[in-house]
């Protein structure tokens, strides 16, 4: 990332790089050469798992150690396909989608995924530190997609909330995966079906948080121009409380963080860029007279994903304190949000998506974030 303008950075509005990226000066730039996911291993090490294996490194990221090999099939580039738990008792667990079988056929005449349309989703996990790797079975058939949560609860449970697709009609719906015994064995919950009909509709790529209470908070991206909430009051075995949230939200995942601090944080795309017209309705789905649905959605959505945003909240998500863009590219996309706690306090965001213009021309964004300098600039006030 090239360095900020001077002057604008001591005036604290931050400036626009040549390539045409603006980041606010609170955001530091990261020594991590890899996008994650990150997991701190036994020894404080940062480690990371890529399709060649398990990597540490001793310098927050800059260098990386020869992989150790974990199994076949881990997502190679594609974010929010793999993530990986240290649990409190010192076992490595990891849910990844297993792309050597993978295969998307969609009908776009019915609207269905074909019968050879598959994704499956498979867990392994490791009791030495990662040297090896055991009990690698598949959690969940069909075809499945990107997730943003993977936790272990405060009583050792570990929770896994992922996006699953259905037929009749063809849409997405959610659910958590969730095992007692440290990933040996897992159960699924009941389904989260928010309506829809096409390949990119429905209740999609959701993000998972234990609550103070110990409840688990689930939010879901929808083309509803909204996050979509759900509850769980038993550890994720089922969820009974399914609403619309009142965070505005294009169509595009965000990931939900407890912080050591206590409080929630959430890295997403609004449905329109900061300070545009608030007069256009939060939800502009049209009925079935209205217009024609296209193969990705029966109704209108927002796909705004050039300002990734950032919020916290410190009443279990009832409020949240006013939006702040941490970083923007103009004509390109900042997408798939990466939120690690490296260690307490120190926040790390990471776009899994970052692109110059549109889909093209990569440009990596890897941000480092003090969350009581950047929460005393946002004031304490909730909206």
């Amino acid at each position: 990332m090239r360095t900020l303008t001077h002057a604008l950075v001591c005036a604290g509005l931050g400036a626009v790089e040549d390539d045409g990226r603006w980041v606010h000066p609170l955001c530091q730039p990261l020594a991590a050469t890899r996008h994650g996911p990150f997991v701190e291993l036994s020894d404080g090490s940062l480690g990371t798992i890529d399709e060649q294996g398990l990597r540490s490194s001793r310098d927050e990221g800059a260098t990386w150690t020869d992989a150790t090999p974990v199994c076949a099939g881990v997502p190679p580039t594609e974010p929010a396909a793999h993530y990986v738990v240290r649990t409190r008792a010192g076992v490595l667990v990891m849910l990844y989608l297993d792309m050597g079988n993978w295969k998307f056929s969609w009908d776009d005449a019915v609207g269905e995924p074909k019968d050879d349309c598959r994704l499956e989703l498979w867990v392994v996990r490791s009791e030495d530190g990662g040297k090896t790797w055991v009990d690698r079975q598949r959690v969940l058939d069909g075809y499945n997609a990107n997730f943003f949560g993977f936790i272990e609860t405060r009583t050792g449970r570990l929770v896994a909330c992922v996006e699953h697709l259905v037929t009749n009609p063809g849409h997405w719906v959610a659910l958590s995966l969730f095992s007692e015994d440290a990933g040996k064995t897992w159960k699924r919950s009941n389904l989260i079906d928010v309506g829809g009909h096409g390949h990119h509709d429905g209740a999609t790529e959701p993000t998972l948080a234990e609550l103070s209470d110990g409840r688990l908070l689930m939010l879901i991206r929808t083309n509803l121009d909204r996050f979509w909430q759900a509850f769980s009051e038993d550890g994720g075995r089922y969820w009974r409380t399914i609403e619309p949230t009142q965070i505005d939200a294009s169509s595009s995942p965000g990931h939900l963080l407890r912080l050591r601090s206590g409080r929630l944080a959430l890295a997403w795309n609004r449905v329109r860029a900061a300070g545009s017209d608030p007069g256009r309705p939060l939800c502009r789905a049209l009925s079935a007279l209205e217009m024609k649905p296209t193969p990705a959605s029966e109704v209108v959505a927002s796909w705004f994903r050039e300002e990734l945003s950032l919020a916290f909240s410190t009443d279990d998500g009832r409020t949240w304190t006013e939006p702040l863009v941490i970083a923007r590219q103009k004509g390109g996309q900042l997408s798939y949000p990466y939120l690690f706690e490296r260690r307490p306090g120190e926040l790390w965001a990471l776009a899994g998506f970052a692109f110059k213009a549109g889909w093209k021309e990569p440009l990596p964004l890897r941000l480092k974030i003090n969350e009581t300098e950047l929460v005393r600039t946002m004031g304490a006030s909730q909206k």
